[in-house]
C-alpha cells in the first residue's frame, strides 16, 4: 500500500523506534507529520474498560470466555465480538486485547475462566468467530497469549517444556486457526517455551507466525513482558507495552546504529503498525477496512449478555426432571448462598469492568416469580423474605466463602461518591459510583492531570437495617484515613510486602468493628493520599451483624425444609480463582459443601447453581436433584438464571472441558527448577480418556430428548440426522469424534473432529453436515503427515455418550 510505504519513508530512525513503544499505559504515540493518530488499546475479553477511570461511562459485561465456549455456537460468539467492537468504538478504542485462546490444560490454572476449552478445535472455532465479530466493527484484536501461557505460577519466568507435536497439534492450533481467518494482532506471552522467552522467540514469532502462517499484523508484548533490546527486536516482537519499563527507545536506536539490529527489521515493525493503523482508520489517506456504513447495526449489549448466559448454562444433573420448575405450582422457594445475593459475574484480574447494573440470582428469581417484593434486604446475614404474587422467596446466607468483607453496595448504601482532590483540598473531579470501589489502570478522568492528584476519597451514607456490631473495612493498599459518622477509625499505611500476584489477590484488608443502630444513617469516608495515579484499586468494605457460621447453616437448612424447592448458589471467590496465581485445590472455599449437604438433607428438591469460572469438586453431587453450571455469567446473571430455572429458556450449554472428580486428577501447574514439563504430550483432557470424570467433555442436559437416527460420510462431511424425541423445543449440539479403529498408543482414542447445532420442535428431524478436513487425520512429524488407515467416526451427545458410528478409510 503506497500510503504506508510513503509514511514509512518519511520517518527518521528515532521516530520509527518511538512508534514501537507505548507512550503511556495503553496508547502508541501519534505522528502528525504523516497523518497518524494515536493508537489506543484496552483490555477485554468480556467488556471494554477503556484507558482510564470513567465511572460515568460503564461497560457492558458479557459472560466469561468459558461460558461463551460452553455455548458451542460460533455465530453467538461473533455476536459477542460485535458487541465488544461496538463498545470499543464508543470508548475510542482501536484494539481490543482479546481473546485469550490458551488451552484449559489444567483446571488449577488461575486464568482458566478467561480461556475457552481444553480442545483446540472448539477453542479455535469460538475464537475465530469472536475475532471476526470484533473486526466487523473495524476494531482490531490481539489473540493471546502466544503461546503456552496455560497457568499463572511464575508466569514471568517459567519455561514451558512441550514437545513439538503437542505444541503444533494442541497449543498452537487455535492461534493458527484464528490467524488464518485474518486476526490483526497477536500478544506475546510472559512465559518461555523450550528455552526462549516468548518475546524473544524468533522461531515461533518469525519463522512460524510471520513466515509460515503469513501473519501480517502486529505482535505486541504482554504488559511488561519485554525485558531486552536486541533479542526482543530480532526475535519478532513489534510493539513493547507499556511505557513503564520499556527496554527499547534510545537503547534500540543505539542497537540499530551499532548494527546489532538491522534497520530493515525496524522498518518491518513500523510497516505492521502503520498497516494496523490503516485498518482501524487512524492513518490519513488510507481507507479503514470497515467503513462506518458497513458496520453492523447497533446491538443491545444487555440483551446479548442475557442470551449468551442462558445458552451457556450447563445442566449436568436433573434427577426426576425437577427442572424446569413450574412457577404456577410454586409457593415457596428457599434461596441460600452468599453468591445468590452478591453474584460473581466476571473473573478477577486485569480485565475487570464496571457494568451499569448487575442482576443477582436472588433479584432475578424474585422478579421472575412475580411481582412486587414487600421486604427485601440483599446482603444481610440474617434471613429475609420477599413476598411475591406467585410465591414466597426466602433468602438465607447459609455460608459465606469470601475471605474479605464485601465491597459496600446495595440498598443500605446511598450517595456513594468518588472525589479527586489536589493539594490543599481543591476538588478536581466528582462522580457518583454504583459501589464503594475505585479501580483503574491508566489515565485519571478527562481533564485531570495525574500529577495534580493528591488524594482520592470514597464517601457514602450507610443506613443499617440491623442494630449491632457491623464491620467496616479498608480493602486496598496505600495511606488511608477512614471515618464513620465523623469519628476516625483508622489513619496510616495499609501495605504488605507484595509480589505481582498480590495485586490480583486484592491487596490488603483492615477491619474495624462499629456499633450501629438500625435506621440511623452514618456517613462513611475513606481517603487515600498519594499513591500511584496510574494504578488505583481500593474499596470500602462492609459486613452487617452475623449470628455466626453455625447459625447461618442452621437458618438455610430450616428455610429449605419449609420450601417447595431449594436453590443453593455456590462458587469461587477472587481470592481463589483469578489472574496472577493458580489454584491449589478445586474444592469450593469456605463451608459451601456443608451448606449444600445440609440443604439437600432438608429438601430433596434441591437445585445447586455453581457460580465458578472453572471446575470445582462436588462431593455432594449424588445428594442433590439438579446441578446447573453458570460460569461467571455476566451482568444479566440473575435474569438468565430465572429464564432457565423457570423454563423460559433451555440450558443450552455443553461442557467445553472435562470436570475432574478429585484434585489428583488435575495436571500440575507448579514449575520445578523454573520449568513446567507438559509430559502428557497430546493426551490432554478427554484425549487422555479419563476413566472416572465427574462430568465428561461435551456433557450437558437440555429440557428435551434427542434420537440420533443416521450417520454417513458424504463428500468429506459427516452427515448426521437427529430427531427431537421429547416434548419441548430444543437445541442439540451434535459432536463428531474421529479416531483410529484399532488402538494406537501414539494417538488418542478419539478427538473432536467438528460440531454443529440442531434446533427442532418436538418430533421434528434435522440433518446437519460437519466437515472432516484433511487435518482431522494428520499428525505433526516435522510437518503435517496424513496417517492412512481406517478411522471410526462417531456422532455423539458427549464424548462419553456416542450414539452412532461408521468407518472411514483414509
Amino acid at each position: 500500500m503506497s500510503v504506508i510505504e510513503d509514511a514509512l519513508a518519511a520517518l527518521d530512525l528515532e521516530t520509527k523506534v518511538k512508534l514501537l513503544s507505548g507512550q503511556d499505559f495503553w496508547t502508541l504515540p501519534a505522528i502528525p507529520e504523516i497523518g497518524l493518530r494515536s493508537l489506543v488499546m484496552s483490555d477485554g475479553p468480556i467488556g471494554l474498560r477503556g484507558i482510564g477511570w470513567r465511572p460515568d461511562d460503564p461497560s457492558v459485561a458479557l459472560p466469561s470466555p468459558t461460558a461463551l465456549a460452553a455455548t458451542w455456537d460460533p455465530a453467538l460468539a461473533r455476536t459477542a465480538g460485535r458487541v465488544l467492537g461496538q463498545e470499543a468504538r464508543r470508548k475510542g478504542v482501536h484494539v481490543l486485547l482479546a481473546p485469550t485462546v490458551n488451552l484449559h490444560r489444567s483446571p488449577l490454572g488461575g486464568r482458566h475462566f478467561e480461556c475457552y476449552s481444553e480442545d483446540p478445535l472448539l477453542t479455535g472455532e469460538i475464537g475465530a468467530a469472536y475475532v471476526a465479530g470484533v473486526q466487523d466493527q473495524g476494531v482490531g484484536t490481539t489473540v493471546k497469549h502466544f503461546v503456552a501461557n496455560d497457568s499463572e505460577t511464575d508466569r514471568f519466568t517459567v519455561d514451558v517444556r512441550v514437545g513439538e507435536r503437542a505444541l503444533r497439534e494442541l497449543y498452537l492450533a487455535p492461534f493458527e486457526r484464528i490467524v488464518g481467518s485474518g486476526a490483526w494482532g497477536v500478544m506475546a506471552a510472559y512465559n518461555g517455551v523450550n528455552g526462549s522467552t516468548m518475546t524473544e522467540h524468533a522461531e515461533l514469532q518469525i519463522g512460524l507466525l510471520k513466515r509460515e502462517w503469513g501473519f501480517d499484523g502486529v505482535i505486541v508484548s504482554d504488559w511488561t513482558a519485554a525485558r531486552s533490546t536486541g533479542p526482543a527486536a530480532n526475535g519478532g516482537l513489534d510493539v513493547v507495552m507499556p511505557a513503564v519499563g520499556d527496554p527499547w527507545g534510545e537503547a534500540l536506536v543505539a542497537a540499530v546504529r551499532s548494527g546489532a539490529v538491522p534497520e530493515e527489521v525496524i522498518d518491518d515493525k513500523v510497516r505492521r503498525v502503520l498497516r494496523l493503523a490503516a485498518r482501524v482508520g487512524i492513518l490519513d489517506g488510507a481507507a479503514p477496512v470497515v467503513a462506518e456504513a458497513d458496520r453492523p447495526s447497533t446491538l443491545d449489549g444487555a440483551a446479548v449478555a442475557r442470551t449468551i448466559a442462558a445458552r451457556s448454562f450447563v445442566l449436568v444433573r436433573n434427577e426426576g426432571g425437577l427442572l424446569p420448575l413450574d412457577s404456577a405450582r410454586l409457593r415457596t422457594v428457599a434461596v441460600s448462598g452468599a453468591l445468590a445475593a452478591d453474584a460473581r459475574v466476571q473473573g478477577g484480574g486485569s480485565a475487570l469492568v464496571q457494568p451499569a447494573r448487575v442482576v443477582s440470582p436472588l433479584d432475578g428469581l424474585t422478579a421472575a416469580l412475580a411481582g412486587e417484593q414487600t421486604l427485601a434486604v440483599p446482603g444481610e446475614a440474617s434471613a429475609f423474605a420477599a413476598i411475591v404474587n406467585a410465591a414466597t422467596v426466602t433468602y438465607a446466607v447459609g455460608a459465606d466463602p469470601r475471605r474479605r468483607v464485601p465491597v459496600a453496595r446495595g440498598p443500605q448504601w446511598s450517595d456513594i461518591t468518588g472525589v479527586l482532590r489536589a493539594a490543599g483540598g481543591r476538588e478536581l473531579f466528582r462522580s457518583p459510583l454504583p459501589t464503594a470501589y475505585a479501580r483503574w489502570m491508566g489515565d485519571p478522568p478527562p481533564g485531570v492531570a495525574p500529577d495534580e492528584i493528591a488524594e482520592l476519597s470514597l464517601s457514602a451514607r450507610l443506613t443499617p437495617t440491623a442494630s449491632g456490631a457491623h464491620e467496616l473495612a479498608i480493602v486496598g493498599f496505600g495511606d488511608f484515613t477512614l471515618t464513620a459518622g465523623g469519628q476516625p477509625l483508622f489513619e496510616g499505611p495499609v501495605y504488605r510486602e507484595q509480589d505481582e500476584s498480590d495485586v490480583f489477590r486484592g491487596a490488603e484488608e483492615r477491619r474495624f468493628p462499629v456499633e450501629l443502630s438500625a435506621g440511623e444513617p452514618v456517613e462513611v469516608v475513606l481517603t487515600q493520599r498519594g499513591g500511584n495515579p496510574g494504578y488505583v484499586s481500593f474499596a470500602i468494605g462492609h459486613a452487617p451483624p452475623s449470628p455466626g457460621p453455625d447459625a447461618l447453616l442452621d437458618g438455610a437448612a430450616s428455610a429449605a425444609a419449609e420450601a417447595d424447592v431449594a436453590v443453593v448458589v455456590v462458587g469461587t471467590t477472587e481470592e481463589v480463582e483469578s489472574e496472577g496465581f493458580d489454584r491449589t485445590t478445586l474444592a469450593l472455599p469456605g463451608r459451601q459443601d456443608e451448606l449444600v449437604s445440609r440443604v439437600a438433607a432438608a429438601n430433596p428438591r434441591t437445585v445447586v447453581v455453581v457460580n465458578a469460572g472453572s471446575p470445582v469438586l462436588m462431593p455432594w453431587a449424588d445428594q442433590v436433584a439438579a446441578i446447573l453450571l453458570t460460569w461467571f455469567p455476566g451482568q444479566e446473571a440473575g435474569a438468565a438464571l430465572a429464564d432457565v430455572l423457570l423454563g423460559a429458556a433451555e440450558p443450552g450449554g455443553r461442557l467445553p472441558t472435562t470436570w475432574p472428580r478429585r484434585d489428583s486428577d488435575a495436571l500440575p501447574v507448579t514449575p520445578t527448577g523454573g520449568a513446567l514439563a507438559y509430559d502428557e504430550g497430546v493426551f490432554l483432557g478427554y484425549r487422555a480418556d479419563p476413566a472416572d470424570p465427574l462430568f465428561p467433555f461435551g456433557h450437558g442436559l437440555g429440557y428435551t430428548e434427542w434420537a440420533y437416527e443416521s450417520l454417513s460420510i458424504e463428500d468429506g462431511e459427516a452427515v448426521v440426522t437427529v430427531r427431537n424425541s421429547g416434548t419441548r423445543p430444543g437445541r442439540e449440539v451434535v459432536q463428531v469424534y474421529a479416531g483410529p479403529s484399532s488402538p494406537d498408543s501414539a494417538r488418542p482414542r478419539r478427538w473432536l473432529a467438528g460440531f454443529a447445532s440442531a434446533v427442532a420442535e418436538p418430533g421434528e428431524a434435522v440433518t446437519v453436515r460437519v466437515p472432516l478436513p484433511e487435518r482431522t487425520f494428520a499428525v505433526w512429524e516435522g510437518g503435517w503427515q496424513k496417517v492412512a488407515g481406517t478411522y471410526l467416526v462417531e456422532a455423539a451427545h458427549s464424548v462419553a455418550d456416542r450414539r452412532l458410528s461408521t468407518e472411514l478409510t483414509i
